[in-house]
């Protein structure tokens, strides 16, 4: 079994070297962030991700799983170094590699041993060379033997673990083919494809993959507006495009657009590395307006079906970018719910884990406790997030409670003619008003 450093312990890192550890490896994640790493050795997770927690648990109980905010203890006789850490967007799209260049340097300061270095973190294309000379020119001659190899990750914030033990595919770029194959083996046990192609290469499928899932949803979201002016159903639609085997059903469900910690970033970075080397990003530009564009949809339909919103009250059911996850980052909710409260709507919402992290975001945010609290009074109600305790909720209870009858349903997860029944003016994403 591999001794293994981890450095950054948010989605990727916490996930990464948590499995790791319970495929039998030593592991031993940093952080930087104090608080994080001393709520970790108190067995509180940072971060919502089913299953984590229990899995963490086991693990340092079984003396696998460290954390430390100290380098020389992290890389002490460590075999591979995996870096972990988040890179944002700035305002020109590009990707905030700071936090990269931090890890990177601090390693340079450390490394006594040979190791090899994985970039787990999206990064742009060029970075694992840019990563070897930071490495390189610290060190001089007198550098230990190392190698860098890129091994994207393709975990989904809600089923991170899963994804882990079971991936579609596992990636790896390096310009040394060794040290790609020692990082292959410790991934032999899940039996997954492996594939190992040169280090930018490598670096770009991440971007590619992300992109072209973000165009899936941003095309059907195209789809379903052209459907609601066309009279016609976007699921139906969906659902026969899927069936063609050159298409598949993933990724072709209709709402109010992607969000999250990935896609925004992802897109806009391949969009800003094109652009700046004189390549015309057409395409990733119209994913981004479309996908923005869903977001004021929401809004316009809501305001039309009011006859304005000023004063309204709304209730949001969903504040997270998806389900089973507490993250809010670039969320469609919150997006939609500053725009309600700049045309004067009071706002009320619930989610099930991110609460207290949208407070925080948009101050003028009425938290309620359950579903049927922010139904009380409202005009209209918006499904913003797709949780499974909203899929089944009282709609007899929840007619009684609303002052008006409005609902928007963002992810088209009810039946619009079983509300219409009992009094509702429903309003779908790309669906037929049952009415009509």
């Amino acid at each position: 079994m591999a001794k293994i450093s981890v450095i950054g312990t948010g989605y990727v890192g916490l996930v990464t070297g948590t499995c790791f550890a319970d495929m039998g490896h030593q592991v031993i994640c940093l952080d930087i962030d104090a608080h994080r790493i001393k709520q970790l050795n108190q067995g509180i997770m940072p971060i919502y991700e089913p299953g984590l927690k229990q899995l963490v648990d086991q693990n340092v109980s079984a003396g696998r799983l460290a954390f430390t905010t100290n380098y020389p203890t992290a890389l002490k006789d460590a075999e591979f170094a995996f870096i972990a850490v988040g890179t944002p967007s700035n305002n020109e799209g590009e990707a905030d590699m700071q936090y990269v260049k931090m890890v990177a340097d601090s390693i340079a300061h450390n490394l006594n041993h040979p190791i090899i270095i994985v970039n787990k973190s999206t990064v742009p294309v060029g970075t694992g060379d840019w990563v070897a000379e930071i490495i390189l020119e610290h060190n001089g001659k007198d550098t230990p033997k190392f190698c860098v190899v890129s091994n994207p990750e393709f975990l989904r914030e809600g089923s991170a673990i899963n994804d882990f033990m079971m991936p579609d595919r596992v990636v790896l770029g390096s310009t040394n083919q060794d040290a790609a194959k020692k990082v292959a083996e410790l991934y032999e046990a899940l039996r997954a494809p492996i594939m190992i192609t040169d280090l930018r290469t490598a670096e770009m499928i991440k971007y590619a993959s992300n992109a072209f899932l973000a165009a899936r949803i941003s095309f059907i979201n195209e789809m379903a507006n052209i459907c609601e002016s066309l009279g016609a159903d976007v699921r139906e639609v969906a659902r026969g495009m899927g069936m063609d085997k050159r298409i598949g059903p993933a990724f072709l469900d209709a709402g109010l657009g992607w969000g999250g910690s990935c896609f925004p970033k992802d897109v806009k970075a391949l969009a800003h590395m094109a652009a700046t080397r004189g390549a015309h990003p057409q395409l990733l530009q119209a994913v981004m307006d479309i996908n923005q564009n869903q977001r004021q949809r929401a809004v316009v339909k809501l305001e039309q079906s009011l006859v304005g919103l000023d004063g309204r009250r709304i209730g949001v059911l969903g504040l997270s970018f998806k389900p089973n996850t507490d993250d809010t980052r670039d969320a469609p909710a919150l997006d939609i719910i500053r725009l309600l409260i700049e045309k004067g709507a009071v706002v009320q919402a619930f989610d099930p884990q991110a609460m207290q992290a949208s407070k925080a975001i948009i101050p003028g945010l009425i938290l309620r406790d359950n579903p049927y609290d922010v139904a009380e009074d409202a005009d209209a109600l918006l499904l913003a997030t797709e949780w499974n305790e909203f899929k089944s909720l009282d709609f007899k209870k929840i007619r009684t409670l609303m002052r008006g009858n409005v609902i928007l349903d963002g992810r088209n997860i009810w039946d619009g003619q079983d509300l219409y029944k009992l009094g509702f003016k429903y309003m779908g994403i790309g669906v037929p008003s049952p009415e009509e």
